[in-house]
């Protein structure tokens, strides 16, 4: 099938999924012409051509990040006579009113060239999604090539036109469809291995792939879902002046958590493995939550003051100044008890927060914060299979009755590796990460990071004993670090890899580095050669 071909056949399923196609709109002027017209609409305003002009000036920026605030915020435009104007290019207030509209073919002419876009879609006239098709036997890395080629040219209109208001780009070869965001040119490239970071493939809530291009249009470009990725599920980290789109699982998981909370549903965990980006999806449920007027508080709740540095940091390189240090309990109840719209998202540790829920504590913290007891609060753990466990975690569910729980880990505890013991009159039974936070809301798990390639393939070595070892005999650790020690330079490539050894415990794994300290210090008279 030619690509003409396919291009029309994908116009019409946009057609179907309700966007106007607009075959009269192929070039600056007539874009510009039909942003105009949409923005006078929306703004219930009537521009002369000269306060166009000015307008056009003011907002047509050849920094993306830049252009890509605007589009989200309430903008201030001075007229002839004087007056402001308050404005926002689309509507930010509910984006599924906007209008929807698909374009082809859009030719902007460049400083040596002119430029083609296959397919646009335009968020009330303004050019928010590039799409590119090629035939089946064209691999879409092509497409990807040809955009970063674009970007690249002197005078290209993604920086001095209003397609610097482009969000998301869209590759597919009907077969395989990737997407990513829009960025800065260092933010937009290749690697050495040629692939082009970071790129996504849309899946499903159970992490099937959706690769072909029909079912990924149903899913992904629906008006509504397209107005949502771009409003709420894309990042704009200030710190880096570089924009995020969420991945599927990422998504999935924060609207399972905003689902709970809005029907009131209990606890929930969500087992996203590590390296997933856990920290920013948490980021975005507690901003978005921040948002829900029946919460008066959400509370990311870390078990290590290193890791309340880390997460605070991490919070504000997403959206500056989203949270504050709590340096002492004592700031931490003053923020509790604050009406302030910037202290309703709290990073604390769960030490601070157990001081603060202690009745015996002279300061008279749990005292104070009473009037907080019966109100809607929510609590997100990290890492919850850690200090959760522990009383702290029942001094919280006890004095927040009202409260919803949610935890995120990459280890839940299942009952086959409970080691805590919980009593239930004369029966015993183990907690798991269950027990606690009642319901599993989604899965990530290690298996499908790997297949997207999120974190880096690894190999599980096992060590059966001696050909001497009897059975049910336990394996000695001085056989196991031998063992170890004989096959490491093989097994990592003379040392360019990295291997973890699990034990069953910090004392076990202490053991094992005093005994590797010293058959070392013995292998290294015998053989110096080994460790150099």
């Amino acid at each position: 099938m030619k690509e003409s071909h396919l291009e029309q056949s994908f116009i019409q399923k946009l057609v179907d999924l309700k966007y106007v196609y607009r075959p009269d709109i192929v070039d600056r002027k007539s874009l510009e012409q039909n942003f105009k017209t949409k923005f006078e609409a929306l703004n219930r305003v009537r521009l002369s051509d000269n306060e166009f002009l000015r307008l056009r000036e003011d907002i047509i920026n050849s920094d993306v990040f830049v252009a890509s605030k605007k589009i989200r915020e309430k903008q201030y435009f001075q007229r002839e006579d004087g007056t402001p104007l308050h404005y926002t290019l689309v509507n930010i207030k509910d984006w599924c009113k906007n209008d929807f509209e698909v374009i082809s073919q859009l030719r902007i002419n460049t400083e040596n060239s002119f430029q083609r876009y296959d397919i646009i879609l335009l968020i009330n006239g303004l050019p928010v999604v590039q799409i590119e098709l090629k035939k089946l036997d064209i691999s879409p890395r092509k497409a990807m090539q040809q955009i970063v080629d674009y970007k690249n040219e002197p005078g290209n209109g993604y920086g001095n036109s209003l397609l610097c208001y482009m969000q998301l780009f869209i590759v597919s070869n009907r077969a395989n469809t990737y997407y990513f965001s829009n960025n800065k040119i260092q933010h937009f490239q290749f690697n050495a291995d040629e692939q082009f970071l970071p790129i996504y493939q849309l899946a499903d809530e159970s992490n099937k792939k959706i690769t072909h291009i029909e079912p990924f249009a149903e899913k992904f470009l629906s008006k509504c879902t397209l107005g949502e990725m771009i409003s709420k599920y894309m990042v704009l980290v200030e710190s880096e002046q570089k924009l995020l789109v969420m991945r599927p699982y990422q998504i999935y998981a924060v609207k399972a958590i905003e689902e709970c909370v809005k029907q009131n549903r209990g606890n929930g965990y969500i087992w996203h493995t590590t390296g997933s980006g856990k920290t920013l999806t948490s980021f975005k449920a507690s901003t978005l939550l921040k948002d829900n007027p029946e919460i008066e508080k959400c509370l990311f709740v870390v078990d290590r003051k290193d890791l309340d540095r880390q997460t605070r940091q991490e919070f504000n390189k997403f959206q500056e100044g989203s949270v504050e240090e709590n340096t002492n309990t004592e700031t931490l109840v003053r923020r509790l008890l604050s009406t302030d719209y910037t202290d309703k998202v709290i990073v604390t540790t769960i030490q601070k927060l157990g001081l603060a829920l202690d009745g015996t504590n002279k300061n008279n913290y749990k005292e104070r914060l009473a009037q907080l007891s019966k109100k809607r609060v929510v609590f997100i753990f990290d890492e919850c299979h850690r200090s959760q466990f522990g009383d702290n975690h029942q001094a919280i569910k006890e004095f927040f009755p009202n409260a919803q729980l949610f935890g995120f880990t990459g280890t839940p505890i299942f009952d086959e590796n409970a080691t805590y013991s919980i009593k239930e009159g004369e029966y015993g039974s183990y907690k798991t990460t269950e027990d606690i936070f009642q319901q599993r809301l989604h899965s990530y798990t290690i298996t499908h990071a790997i297949e997207d390639k999120n974190v880096l393939r690894f190999h599980i070595d096992y060590f059966k004993g001696n050909k001497n070892q009897k059975p049910g005999e336990a394996i000695s650790r001085q056989a196991v670090v031998e063992a170890i020690l004989n096959k490491h330079n093989a097994a990592t490539n003379s040392r360019k890899f990295n291997g973890v050894l699990a034990t069953a415990s910090i004392n076990n794994a202490i053991e094992y580095y005093q005994l590797f300290k010293e058959v070392q210090k013995k292998k290294k008279g015998k053989t110096p050669s080994m460790f150099r």
